[in-house]
């Protein structure tokens, strides 16, 4: 597994870059809202203490090629605006998990939609890639709808999978392959 702790992603609006010290108040922001937290599988964060321990995992994590977690970061905008992940890695069938989440205000901008699709890029690409998976909230059709002009495709349902805070919710598990993504970057070439 390769090394992520210098890996960053450009895209026309974006950077996609390891999480420093000084992102800490800005993922904090993100995980502490309960309308982010509400579609995660863990609660919301109480204190700012979580982030900083977050990101010491994540350049931990980075520097062994165990997960790749890059922040967002919008130019024009001060300070992170959400982050992206592959993790749960499955090496022998070259798979993996994708997370991700955004600070409320930056919803519907179409930013995480960029990232998303550089990340994608870059995993299929450059980590050779075949499966990337997402589990999400079906009551977040946002991201659903996210996922699916990503090429997702939504291929099961799980009730009552997760239990965050005494809610029980259940989980849409969404899939894309390899060949289905080059398929549609060169169809959005055309």
């Amino acid at each position: 597994m390769p090394v992520f702790d210098q890996v960053s992603i450009r895209t026309a609006r974006i950077l996609l870059r390891p999480l420093i010290e000084s992102d800490a108040a800005s993922l904090f922001a993100v995980y502490s809202d309960g309308r982010v937290a509400r579609y995660l599988s863990k609660p919301a964060w109480s204190c700012i203490d979580q982030a900083h321990e977050s990101i010491a995992r994540d350049r931990e994590a980075l520097a062994a090629g165990k997960y790749l977690r890059l922040g967002l970061v919008v130019d024009g905008i001060k300070g992170l605006v959400g982050e992206c992940s592959f993790f749960n890695w499955v090496e022998q069938c070259r798979r993996a998990e994708m997370g991700y989440a955004m600070a409320f205000d930056f919803w519907g901008n179409g930013f995480m939609h960029e990232g998303l699709t550089a990340l994608l890029t870059y995993g299929f690409d450059e980590l050779n890639l075949n499966r990337v998976e997402a589990d999400i909230d079906p009551r977040n059709r946002s991201s659903a709808r996210s996922l699916e002009r990503l090429g997702f495709s939504n291929e099961g349902h799980l009730r009552e999978r997760w239990i965050v805070n005494g809610e029980v919710s259940d989980t849409d598990l969404y899939g894309l392959l390899r060949a289905d993504w080059h398929v549609l970057r060169i169809n959005s070439r055309a």
